[in-house]
């Protein structure tokens, strides 16, 4: 197979010289020191390998913490711990469980490792009882499916967990974790979502390698394209170039060519396809519609994670959705930090598109610059209340890095019912988790947007999504005398969203019997039924598996319940997939260590590319604005005294985070939506 890269434009900014701001200890240097990223593609969906390599520079034992991103729908199947010539598999367990075996080794003197979900695209990992000048290496396992929109799909992957705005006042207890932003009643584990940020100019601290090995399985493959990143094919192998940086997202576009299918995958150890498995459909729908008059509320992000060209990025697409409007339509722009600002001369409310109305906005977004906080949750209270005209076609559209931590307040405050939700994701560390969850709740569309570059290819594609859906009201069902008969509750209703131009519907669920699905929509005026083709696929089922877990564990952040926990955490357990309410865990039977504490480290992370050099001042904990000036961005540490006594106190940005800093053994409580079962 020959493959044809095309690297898109992009320019970094540049890096001062090594040494500046560098961290030195008496006790060397970070003990994260390698990451290697191997990733298997087959059609739309992909297997992925990820080592994290960990190596102790202290004279005593060391446990290590590192706080990484996965894709937010990846399914991590496996974990496996290696040292010296010893090799253990992890165990998923009961997140409480887990934490008790990994206490329990630590103080005996094993070595263990133990990875934690926090958020659906963020992850921990604790290494304990590293002995001195010694390398650990953990694998994890996943799959994930490759999203196809516009005859492009996209493999993408999250190397940087960026600085996320914390909202809310400080809890008074101990931290739920070891980051450097305070607990919050809104972010009750704000601590374990952020990491320590290096100091610009600090030498390339991890070795990075990814490669992507391709495999069509049929669909017509053309163009793949690189963003952000400079590859090279080797023997069909595409490879990273050495020396990049775990600074911003891994992202292949993959040119196929449209298909329609239903692939049914069987469990494995069932005598015949027919006894059940999971299914994979995916069908498109062509055509035009007849638009409806719109209702389509603007909510911008111009906090101060903002700044440089997400600013601009964010400008230029706000208009260029304004530009889509008609005579027909109304409209409103709400711009936010840590206040929310309409358009000066037009109504609080909604207004006609006119093109003086228009103008008016346009000229509004030119003058809008990245400052404050990211307050998100009045804005889109605010949006969506303006939304209550169920006769118009009711859209909002988000455009925003996503960078906060309380996404599950957010998702459980929103009213979305009736409404379309689409979010322009603009950064190069996106917070892709929340933006899809809240694209998903509001049966819309998440575009990425990591560069100025492919700003308009982008707003061609949510040009599409804003405009009338070509089906709605979907439903799926066996077709009739088929004998394919789909598992109740196996099929979330939010999957079930609209279909628009160029976006296929793929659904995924659990089966009985063999035979054709059908899905039909527009109250019963389209219809399309496809014949299942076996596939024998573990990866579907565990991709299946994830997307269900999200969806419950999406229901009980709005509404929390024992039995809802107790749900998720037998699904995660019976199909070997990791959630919110359980952990891989590995511990090594031979005692290695005398018992003592080992050293804890906190790995920091890379402040991620495109980021304005000032952020740095204030990421990660990025918290609200100085009662001096509303119009401020938040104060540097140096400058607590400006901030309102109900906001998080951010700790200092430490010039050695190695030395010191609280145990990791795990003493700390867990988080509020994972105390009493899960401790």
């Amino acid at each position: 197979m020959t493959v044809h890269i095309i690297p898109l434009p992009y320019d970094p900014l540049p890096v001062p010289d090594a040494g500046l701001g560098a961290l030195c200890t008496e006790k060397g240097n970070l003990p994260l020191d390698t990451v290697e990223i191997h990733a298997a593609v087959t059609g739309l969906a992909s297997t992925v390998e990820v080592a994290q390599g960990f190596r102790n520079p202290y004279d005593v034992p060391l446990e290590a913490t590192y706080v990484f991103p996965l894709p937010d729908r990846a399914a991590v199947t496996g974990m496996r711990l290696e040292a010296a010539d010893r090799v253990i598999d992890g165990v998923l367990r009961e997140r409480g469980e887990a934490r008790e075996a990994y206490d329990s080794a630590i103080a005996a003197g094993q070595r263990a490792a133990i990875a934690e979900e926090d958020r659906p695209d963020v992850f921990s990992m604790r290494v304990g009882n590293i002995l001195p000048g010694e390398r650990v290496t953990v694998r994890l396992t996943l799959n994930q499916p490759l999203p196809y929109e516009d005859g492009a799909a996209t493999f993408r992957f999250p190397l940087v967990v960026a600085p996320r705005y914390i909202p809310g006042a400080p809890l008074d207890e101990a931290s739920a974790g070891t980051g450097v932003a305070t607990d919050t009643d809104a972010v009750p584990d704000a601590s374990r979502i952020s990491p320590p940020v290096l100091l610009p100019g600090f030498p390339n601290p991890v070795a990075l390698a990814l490669s992507v090995r391709i495999d069509p399985a049929g669909l017509p493959l053309g163009q793949v394209a690189s963003s952000l990143h400079t590859v090279t094919d080797d023997g069909g192998v595409l490879r990273l170039q050495p020396g990049e940086r775990l600074d911003r997202d891994f992202i292949l576009r993959l040119g196929y060519g449209p298909a329609e299918s239903l692939v049914l995958s069987p469990d494995s150890g069932a005598d015949s396809a027919s006894e059940g498995g999971t299914f994979t459909l995916t069908v498109l729908a062509e055509g035009d519609t007849k638009p409806k008059p719109r209702d389509v509320v603007l909510v911008i992000d111009r906090s101060g994670s903002m700044g440089g060209w997400k600013m601009v990025a964010a400008r230029r697409a706000a208009a260029r959705i304004i530009d889509t409007l008609t005579g027909a339509d109304r409209f409103a722009v709400l711009s936010f930090d840590h206040v929310v600002d309409t358009v000066t001369g037009l109504p609080a409310g909604l207004s006609e598109a006119t093109d003086r109305n228009r103008f008016r906005a346009v000229e509004h977004l030119a003058g809008l610059t990245a400052r404050g906080g990211t307050e998100m949750l009045e804005p889109l209270r605010r949006g969506a209340g303006l939304l209550a005209d169920s006769a118009r076609d009711r859209v909002l559209v988000l455009v925003t890095d996503g960078q906060v931590g309380n996404e599950d307040q957010i998702l459980s405050s929103v009213p979305l019912t009736g409404l379309r939700v689409h979010t322009v994701g603009i950064d190069r560390a996106v917070n892709a988790g929340f933006l899809g969850r809240l694209a998903a709740y509001g049966q819309g569309r998440f575009e990425l947007v990591e560069s100025e570059d492919r700003l308009d290819e982008a707003m061609e594609h949510i040009h599409h999504r804003i405009g009338s859906p070509l089906v709605t009201a979907l439903s799926l069902h066996g077709a009739p005398h088929q004998g394919l008969e789909i598992l109740p509750e196996t099929v979330a209703p939010i999957r079930l969203g609209a279909i628009f131009p160029g976006v296929p519907l793929v659904v995924s669920g659990r089966y009985r019997g063999s035979g054709a699905l059908t899905v039909g929509g527009n109250d019963g005026e389209w219809q399309r039924t496809l014949t299942g083709t076996v596939v024998q696929s573990k990866a579907a089922t565990a991709i299946w598996a994830r997307a269900h877990l999200r969806d419950l564990e999406d229901r009980y952040a709005v509404q929390p319940t024992r039995d809802l926990e107790q749900r998720i955490v037998e699904i995660s357990l019976e199909h070997r997939v990791l959630c919110r309410f359980t952990a891989f865990v590995a511990v090594d039977s031979r005692v290695v260590t005398s018992g003592q504490t080992p050293h804890p480290v906190t790995q920091p992370v890379e402040l991620p590319d495109g980021w304005q050099p000032q952020m740095q001042a204030i990421a990660p904990f990025m918290v609200a604005k100085s009662e001096a000036s509303p119009f401020a961005p938040p104060p540097p540490p140096s400058a607590p005294a400006g901030l309102p006594s109900s906001a998080p106190r951010p700790a200092p940005m430490a010039s050695a985070p190695l030395a010191g800093g609280p145990a990791v053994g795990g003493s700390a409580p867990m988080p509020a939506f994972l105390r009493g079962r899960s401790r």
